[in-house]
């Protein structure tokens, strides 16, 4: 038998990314932190009305997306890259700023693709835990971590799955302590946070800033993001950038949600309503909980953790376990007032 291809060292070292997608269809999906109800309908049929078989034959084109997404996030053109989600963003700045054995930090627990492509790069991980207890955001030891030889640091604000985040403020101190370093400020929940270092790329020439239409936006199955930086570090990274990686429909379908601002407002004032309405839930059930400033909140569920989730997917609803990462917590999307209704009715029915 001829022997198997031998693969990179930093490869083999890897352990498998492997999320729980299957059997989800037609149940409550509060475990992946997507939008609850669909993207705008506006989306849908602008999609419908530019699809046919002519578009679909040609390589995508995009001008009039970058020029609008620009536009709308208050950027140049040539400050921006669109990505295929922020899964790709992350791979562009690994691929351009970083090599082999270069020290990347990254915090944890957070969202486990800052360290996916960090190993696949070979680099050398220093991890930064989250207070122990509280899960406050570790200014200070992150900053005491941060040395002349750090390539990259990759800040999830508010974090996944904490539900943590720094100010601004902050920001500015990591950036300064890191001159050197690419800084990545992944603003996946921003919409829910309302905190932005995106005015600070002009600034900090060291700084990124990603978005992605995957969470208030309801378009995780288009994967579409945007990388913001420095007209300088845009020009580069574009380089280690696939030259297609953005489908068309996606590159369409970003150029309506960003016109639709009153949906993707009335989304996120129904979620931020229906997560103090949890929070009032949660204490009613004497069930410990972190605030947070994402669409989500993380539940203290102690060794019940794994029975409650199996128990809430035979109910239909959905929800993550992430003691792999925090002992004994459950980690649960906010959806509408009605949604979150029906998640509390179903784990006070187990809870008893």
């Amino acid at each position: 038998m001829r022997k198997a291809l031998q693969p990179r060292a930093a490869v083999e070292r890897m352990a498998p990314y492997a999320p729980p997608t299957g059997g989800r269809a037609d149940k409550l999906r509060l475990d992946f932190n997507e939008n609850t109800v669909g993207c705008s309908p506006k989306v849908a049929e602008f999609l419908r009305a530019r699809i046919s078989e002519g578009a679909l034959a040609t390589y995508p084109e995009y001008t009039e997306a970058k020029r609008e997404l620009a536009a709308h996030f208050g950027v140049a053109e040539n400050e921006m890259l669109l990505t295929n989600g922020t899964d790709e963003a992350i791979q562009v700045l690994i691929n351009t700023f970083v090599d082999d054995r270069d020290e990347v930090v990254i915090l944890q627990p957070s969202y486990a693709m800052y360290k996916f492509y960090a190993e696949l790069a070979g680099a050398n991980i220093r991890e930064i835990a989250y207070r122990d207890g509280t899960l406050e955001f570790p200014l200070e030891e992150l900053l005491e971590a941060l040395l002349p030889e750090t390539r990259a640091v990759l800040i999830s604000n508010p974090n996944n799955p904490t539900g943590t985040a720094v100010s601004l403020s902050g920001i500015r101190q990591i950036l300064e302590h890191a001159p050197d370093a690419a800084v990545l400020i992944d603003e996946a929940y921003f919409e829910f946070c309302g905190i932005t270092a995106l005015p600070l790329i002009r600034e900090y020439p060291n700084l990124l800033v990603s978005r992605t239409f995957s969470k208030a936006y309801g378009m995780a199955s288009m994967r579409i993001g945007c990388l913001f930086s420095a007209a300088a570090n845009i020009a580069i990274a574009h380089k280690a950038q696939s030259p297609y990686s953005v489908n068309m429909l996606a590159a369409l379908a970003a150029r309506v949600a960003v016109s639709d601002s009153e949906y993707v407002g009335a989304y996120v004032r129904e979620v931020l309503a229906a997560r103090d309405f949890l929070y009032t839930e949660l204490k009613r059930l004497r069930i410990p909980y972190h605030r947070s400033e994402g669409n989500f909140v993380l539940l203290r569920l102690g060794d019940r953790a794994a029975q409650v989730r199996d128990a809430l997917c035979g109910a239909g609803v959905l929800v993550r376990d992430r003691s792999y990462e925090i002992e004994g917590c459950v980690r649960v999307t906010v959806g509408t007032r009605a949604q979150t209704e029906r998640f509390v009715r179903e784990l006070e029915r187990l809870w008893r």
